[in-house]
């Protein structure tokens, strides 16, 4: 596998009969937003969904893009953060919609990252029983894998992305020239998305990622061959298993962990979401090696990877102090994939060899994470 350099977009079809759409991948994409959403609903006004970080950089590219077709636009500019994913911030979201007198016919578009998008594609999810809207994601993590799929949220609580539901996106554009104003922190975080496709399925891919990180993060033809290879593994599995009954669930590598780590941190700038997912895989591999399920020294490559390039994971990487090994296995116990009380781990036989467990004993979890966490 080479990188190649490319001057055309890459389309990739997300394949789900009457819901299809594309994601479109490439540098300066921003500039035919408008172009592209007048093709999708002609006369329609759209709502533009994002935060205030992201509004400095990139809205009035996004508002001129729109104005240049003769789009009327509105605005929703929230926090950014996590903290943003919550009933508050998503009552006034919905409300800044209906007094725009956003109507069923017409769009939102979630400018931003993660966050937004998730935000954004709830509120459309709900907002007169159903808006349609687009993804415009702006970091590596909503590139390779949150603006695609559907899944929208906000977090409870009791745990991330515990209310929301599946409503998938008409179009995703992702302008990959957005990336170059990440601060390398959210960049790094991002990647670790990237790295999951390796780990949970494709053993040459995480090979390639081995020897072309660098110009991954340097913004070489590297990267954006790797955003479309992990958005052809997304879109492959989200048409396969559009709710998340089957293999979809794979794409939770790090998560039953991982989750419970931001929730320990307060879903605060302590530990980004990637950051966590980091964590998170890293001791799925470690857990997995335990159980006897891979060679420890194939544990020890993933990790030695993620630690490679900066990203977390032990425990004792994260900032601060964590929860009592009880108040962890509470928050591991409120995650979404529990299933008649147990919770459903992905682990793995092999990098490139995940699978769901739905079987593992919460002893055996609590033995092991009581070691991870007595060693702060």
């Amino acid at each position: 596998m080479t990188a190649l350099l490319r001057t055309d977009p890459t389309t990739v079809r997300v394949a789900l009969g009457a819901r299809s759409y594309d994601l479109v991948i490439g540098r300066g994409l921003i500039v035919s937003l408008g172009m592209r959403l007048a093709a999708l609903r002609s006369g329609a006004k759209v709502a533009i969904v994002t935060d205030e970080n992201v509004a400095r950089l990139h809205l009035a590219a996004v508002e001129a893009a729109v104005a240049g077709s003769g789009i009327a636009a509105s605005r929703v500019i929230v926090s950014p953060g996590e903290a943003a994913k919550s009933f508050r911030v998503f009552e006034q979201a919905c409300e800044q919609v209906i007094a725009a007198r956003v109507e069923r016919g017409d769009l939102i578009v979630a400018l931003g990252g993660g966050v937004i998008g998730d935000l954004a594609g709830f509120v459309a999810a709900v907002v007169r029983r159903g808006l349609d809207y687009v993804q415009v994601p702006t970091t590596l993590l909503a590139q390779v894998d949150s603006s695609v799929g559907g899944k929208t949220a906000i977090n409870s609580a009791h745990g991330k992305n515990l209310i929301g539901a599946f409503h998938q996106p008409v179009l995703v554009v992702a302008d990959t020239a957005a990336l170059d104003s990440l601060p390398v922190r959210e960049f790094r975080a991002g990647y670790a998305e990237v790295v999951k496709y390796g780990l949970l399925g494709d053993a040459a891919f995480f090979s390639w990622l081995e020897t072309n990180w660098r110009e991954i993060f340097n913004g070489g033809p590297a990267r954006e061959q790797a955003i479309a290879v992990c958005c052809r593994a997304k879109a492959a599995i989200v048409a396969r298993d559009e709710r998340e009954t089957g293999d979809r669930q794979l794409l939770n590598l790090g998560h039953t962990f991982g989750h419970a780590l931001e929730a320990a941190t307060g879903f605060s700038e302590r530990l980004l979401h990637g950051e966590a997912v980091a964590a998170g895989m890293a001791l799925a591999f470690e857990f997995s090696a335990r159980r006897g399920l891979l060679p420890a020294a194939e544990a020890e490559r993933a990790l030695r990877h993620l630690a490679d390039v900066g990203l977390p994971t032990r425990p004792q990487d994260i900032a601060g102090e964590l929860p009592s090994l009880d108040r962890f296995m509470d928050l591991m116990a409120q995650d979404k994939k529990i299933k008649r009380g147990m919770p459903t781990f992905i682990l793995v036989c092999g990098i490139g060899e995940a699978f769901v467990d739905s079987g593992v004993d919460p002893r055996e979890v609590r033995a092991f994470l009581g070691e991870k966490l007595a060693k702060q």
